[in-house]
């Protein structure tokens, strides 16, 4: 694990007490001192947060609107897409196996890290913070929730593609499973009628997996040679 001290940049944040940022950035595989009750704080600060930002920014939404908004925000994906944007699969403190399995890719180790670094945070210098942490880092993302409603998921995205070109709707595969018991990945393939490729995603759970299969089906449909075949 390269020295996480490092991660203090692109995180905007200097740890007075430097052990909290390595106890956040240790996966349960890496020791018994991991990150798994960091991830519990920064889980309820992360969702508070949010909740009060939305409540405040969006006065005339109604409540089914404002939890629709927040779950997008929170779920998964959106926080592991946070944790690429700081390199965090660089940091992570995973057991040897794991790491050669390619645990630090996962979305749910990711997404785990980035609660727990709010955590740690909260714990180091107090919800102030905190919360100035988490407006920092989901800025982008809650100013696109707020203009769209919701942040759309790689399988919306790819049916409303296909739907928009009269296109059948996708089907997803689990194609294999590979691991030991509670240790597996699912490798998932997405494939339309009439489209030449497909997408395929890995994941220890079979939903992220299909998300990760239609996000790479819709990345080849986007390219422009693909859309002038789409075309035809």
């Amino acid at each position: 694990m390269i020295d996480a001290v490092r991660l203090q940049g692109p995180l905007g944040y200097e740890f007075r007490d430097p052990t909290l940022l390595e106890c956040a950035l240790t996966h349960r595989s890496g020791g018994p001192q991991n990150n798994e009750r960091l991830e519990f704080l920064g889980d309820a600060v992360l969702g508070f947060v949010v909740a009060d930002e939305l409540f405040r920014l969006c006065p005339r939404d109604a409540e089914s609107k404002l939890t629709m908004m927040r779950a997008a925000l929170v779920r998964r994906e959106a926080l592991a897409g946070v944790g690429r944007q700081l390199g965090l699969s660089e940091y992570l403190r995973v057991g040897t196996g794991e790491r050669k399995g390619g645990v630090v890719q996962r979305d749910s180790v990711l997404a785990d890290a980035v609660e727990a670094l709010l955590g740690a945070v909260l714990v180091d210098a107090g919800f102030d913070t905190a919360r100035a942490l988490v407006l920092r880092l989901f800025a982008v993302s809650i100013e696109r929730v707020i203009a769209e409603g919701t942040l759309k998921d790689a399988k919306t995205q790819l049916q409303e593609h296909l739907q928009a070109r009269a296109r059948t709707l996708p089907t997803y595969r689990t194609v294999a499973r590979d691991g030991s018991e509670g240790n597996f990945e699912y490798r998932v393939e997405c494939r339309v009628v009439g489209i030449d490729g497909f997408g395929a995603g890995v994941d220890s759970d079979v939903r992220a997996a299909e998300q990760k299969a239609a996000a790479a089906l819709l990345q080849l449909l986007r390219k422009p040679d693909a859309q002038e075949d789409e075309q035809q």
